[in-house]
């Protein structure tokens, strides 16, 4: 264990001491300048705090709307704005925004035009030295200057004839970039996971989560030809220690989603949590929260990597199963060896309805469960409050039926959607109607994995949460309101409606002096059957 991971008894104890302890304080808050948020979760280690403390309970109720930009674009508006240096960084599926944190004036766009294929999303950049990382569409990730948006490295991670795309928000860190591929249980493709050098995007390694040979290859089971090991794609961003140089990555489903019989072992490493040495890429230990999965149930945000109040050092992850699981990452270390045992998972608390989760699925008939395969965390993970001891975490209530194929008819073909169902209209089941979708945010002590609240929404809740200082927590709902809650009992303090569905970042930055929080709003698409609205960034603050 490296040495910066040792805590004397003495410093130790101080600090359980103090229970008033600020997340600044916190040993391993990695979020050194709070005026700005500058990557996709505020900090590497995705706690998603911010310490800015102007915005308080006993005020939130005068925030006003101090400027909107309008991209006039409506697209499916997942971004994770980014500010950096007075500058607010965003993106579509295709085009990169800067805009004035302050004013939300353009200073400069940028348009690579990319296939229509995909996901037909885009969820943030990455930013460092002076750069900002982007995925695309067509599986590239490319640099641009920060300063006016000119393109300049551009290079492939996938093949996009094969149905592979990188929506996620890379992950810059020590000269380097992290991102994926997505595509696996869409399109059956192999999920694989790079680091390219921030100065010329080559790649410096890679590591793949279908392995070709060794114990974890075993839990293969069933490969032929014509049904190969594919799945486990990334689609959302990567956490990072500093600290340990630990890369933490949750992983998607096997390909198809729905048969079993197609893949019957464990599949390692698909819907798992992985931690990578940083600087190698090397496997340092991983778990797999959700075995032989047939609901489509993805392992999708990044987890907060936290220490709790009594010292404990958590990867708190959330995923499509409806479950919050603290995951013991204490053996993570770069200098250590790779753990034959996986990580210990501490608990597993529902964050949503969880139906008919163990009922197998059958040919003759749907099977209902939820969460459904739009249902659980989404691409926005847990934030944390480390005064309070609290993870907050957003859940979709929305559930599924499924009739599955017959193994005879379920062999799909690269860079074609196949997921296993035995219905042509319903590739991925058939969803509930909105009448009876809803949404929860949910608040959990960091130690127990007790809930200590919840919030019910009318709606799916997929957008960032963002607790801070102020005793507050934000995010948004598909309804288009901004909510502020107390931090401590879950009560709504503030709302306003922005004018579109958010499903993107809500993020805390100061600009001018003055703390403001700024929402992704105008989530549109297929997929989520909201009101339509053109894509929006939307800045509050104070009078």
């Amino acid at each position: 264990m490296r040495k910066t991971h040792l805590f004397s008894l003495v410093a130790l104890f101080g600090w359980l001491a103090q229970p008033g302890l600020t997340q600044s304080q916190t040993p391993g808050f990695t979020q050194t300048q709070p005026q700005e948020w500058p990557t996709y979760n505020g900090d590497l280690s995705a706690n998603r705090f911010s310490s800015l403390a102007e915005v308080t309970k006993a005020n939130v109720g005068g925030l006003r709307r101090m400027c909107t930009y309008d991209t006039g674009e409506a697209t499916s508006f997942q971004t994770g704005p980014i500010v950096v240096q007075g500058v607010l960084y965003f993106t579509t599926y295709n085009t990169t925004f800067a805009i004035d944190a302050s004013t939300c004036s353009l200073k400069w766009k940028h348009s690579r035009p990319g296939p229509k294929g995909g996901l037909g999303v885009n969820r943030g950049l990455a930013f460092s030295g002076g750069k900002l990382f982007r995925g695309t569409g067509d599986a590239h990730v490319f640099a641009l200057d920060a300063s006016n948006g000119q393109p300049g490295w551009d290079v492939s991670i996938g093949d996009s004839d094969k149905g592979e795309s990188t929506p996620m928000a890379p992950l810059a860190w020590n000269g380097m970039v992290f991102a994926g591929n997505a595509g696996g249980d869409d399109f059956g493709v192999t999920g694989r996971i790079y680091a390219l050098s921030a100065a010329d995007g080559h790649q410096l390694w890679r590591f793949d989560i279908v392995p070709d040979s060794g114990p974890a290859r075993a839990t293969w089971k069933n490969v032929t030809a014509q049904n190969p090991p594919t799945g486990g794609a990334t689609w959302t961003t990567y956490s990072l220690d500093t600290e340990s140089g630990v890369l933490w990555v949750c992983t998607g489903n096997v390909a198809p989603d729905f048969l079993l019989a197609l893949h019957p072992g464990d599949n390692l490493y698909t819907t798992s949590v992985l931690a990578l040495d940083a600087k190698t890429g090397k496997l340092l230990g991983y778990v797999q929260p959700v075995k032989k999965d047939i609901h489509d149930w993805d392992m999708t945000a990044p987890p907060a990597l936290i220490r709790t109040r009594a010292g404990r050092l958590l990867a708190a992850a959330a995923g499509k199963d409806g479950l919050l699981y603290g995951i013991d990452r204490s053996s993570a270390t770069s200098s250590g060896k790779t753990s034959s045992a996986p990580f210990k998972i501490l608990y597993a608390t529902p964050v949503t309805t969880r139906t008919n989760v163990k009922i197998p699925l059958n040919a003759e008939s749907e099977t209902y469960f939820c969460p459904g395969t739009r249902g659980g965390t989404e691409w926005n993970g847990p934030g944390f409050n480390a005064s309070l001891n609290l993870l907050f975490v957003n859940a979709i209530d929305w559930c599924s039926a499924v009739k599955v194929a017959t193994v005879a008819t379920a062999i799909g073909k690269p860079g074609a959607a196949w997921s296993g169902s035995g219905d042509p209209e319903n590739a991925f089941g058939r969803i509930d109607p909105t009448e009876k979708w809803g949404g929860w945010l949910t608040a959990v002590d960091a130690d127990s994995g007790r809930v200590r609240w919840k919030y019910k929404s009318s709606t799916p809740m997929v957008a960032g949460v963002t607790p801070t200082a102020g005793g507050l927590v934000f995010t948004g709902d598909l309804n288009g309101d901004l909510l502020a809650l107390d931090a401590e009992n879950g009560s709504v303090l503030w709302r306003d409606s922005t004018g579109g569905a958010i499903g993107g970042g809500v993020i805390s930055y100061q600009a001018g002096g003055q703390q403001r929080i700024a929402v992704a709003a105008g989530m549109t698409g297929r997929i989520w059957p909201v009101k339509p609205a053109t894509a929006l960034v939307v800045t509050y603050g104070l009078p």
